[in-house]
């Protein structure tokens, strides 16, 4: 079944005030009335615009109509949610005529939606039997939001505040906005693209229903030392030439402070020493890894260059393009 934008069909914006939708429904109406239209779809245009304005006219369906378009576009494929409608408490089908037959020629998205609504008491009903066949409950809307935070953040865990425009139904039974303010608590161990559930804090419910949940996103900040690979935690260690080739011990920073590593002799740039657990925690916590980078110093003065001569004539052996010159000798000969 296609969702069908009522917005579109009149003509109007969704902010249009009763008086603008009747004056859209009259206008259209004697464009598209079949007994003077010359218009090839005349007759179809005219029941659709009949279904439109049914539903833009009446404060309930209008609201209800509204929560459900807000992540539905005309002609996209949707189903009613579950628990749209509730039958009637005799436990019996739930599917009414609407006052006057209204229903007759209206879509099969139009009678999945609002059959139930606005039906007139049947001879012998009492009112009390009316509400409860009228009875029209809808679970909220869960509804998303992005939220970035510090690595620190999931590191230590935190408290924030959020503040969201929100949809909620005015007294006159039309949706408006309004403004709130939500806090919640960062989890120890989220990662980028899990989500923090807050519950009932989605879009509203009508009739008996629940509010939605209000899910958000979590995205990652950049930091100047430290990314994120699921739970592991990467950082880049420059190190010295001499550090890479004689072993060192040096002092390194995490994000829950400071560690002593231990570099290798013989390490070469892009080898990863791992701290085990200190990455991010959970009850399998990841773990740390220092990238070595080798930092080459600058010769600034004649000191510093005899020194790098001196190693030059020590090295003269050493090619440090012997590894490129051995695949281009290859692609060469196949």
């Amino acid at each position: 079944m296609e969702f069908k934008d009522y917005y579109l069909v009149m003509g109007v914006e969704k902010s249009a005030t009763p008086e603008d939708i009747k004056r859209a429904h009259r206008k259209l109406a004697r464009k598209y009335h079949p007994d003077v239209s010359k218009e090839k779809d005349a007759e179809a245009r005219f029941k659709e615009l009949a279904e439109a304005y049914d539903v833009l006219k009446d404060p309930e369906k209008r609201a209800a109509y509204d929560r459900l378009g807000t992540h539905h576009k005309a002609g996209q494929e949707f189903q009613p949610p579950p628990g749209w409608a509730r039958p009637g408490s005799d436990g019996s089908d739930s599917s009414y005529s609407f006052r006057g037959g209204e229903d007759q020629d209206h879509s099969a998205f139009f009678n999945d939606l609002f059959r139930n609504m606005g039906r007139s008491a049947g001879p012998g009903e009492s009112t009390g039997r009316q509400r409860s066949h009228e009875a029209f409950d809808m679970h909220g809307q869960d509804q998303h939001a992005k939220i970035q935070i510090d690595i620190e953040d999931s590191y230590l865990g935190a408290t924030r505040t959020l503040q969201l425009r929100v949809q909620v139904e005015g007294s006159d039974g039309r949706p408006r906005l309004d403004d709130r303010t939500i806090e919640f608590v960062i989890p120890k161990g989220i990662r980028a693209g899990q989500h923090i559930r807050l519950a009932a804090q989605g879009g509203p419910g009508m009739g008996q229903g629940s509010p939605g949940d209000l899910y958000l996103d979590v995205e990652m900040l950049a930091h100047s030392l430290y990314r994120t690979d699921g739970y592991d935690v990467l950082m880049d260690l420059p190190i010295a030439p001499w550090e890479a080739a004689l072993g060192a011990e040096v002092v390194a920073p995490t994000p829950v402070g400071q560690v002593e590593i231990k570099i290798p002799a013989g390490s070469v740039a892009g080898r990863k020493l791992r701290v085990k657990g200190r990455g991010l925690p959970g009850k399998n916590p990841g773990d740390f890894y220092f990238v070595l980078k080798i930092a080459q110093p600058t010769a600034g003065s004649d000191t510093e260059r005899k020194a790098y001569t001196d190693f030059q004539q020590a090295f003269m052996a050493f090619n440090p393009r012997a590894q490129v010159e051995a695949i281009e000798k290859t692609l060469a000969n196949p």
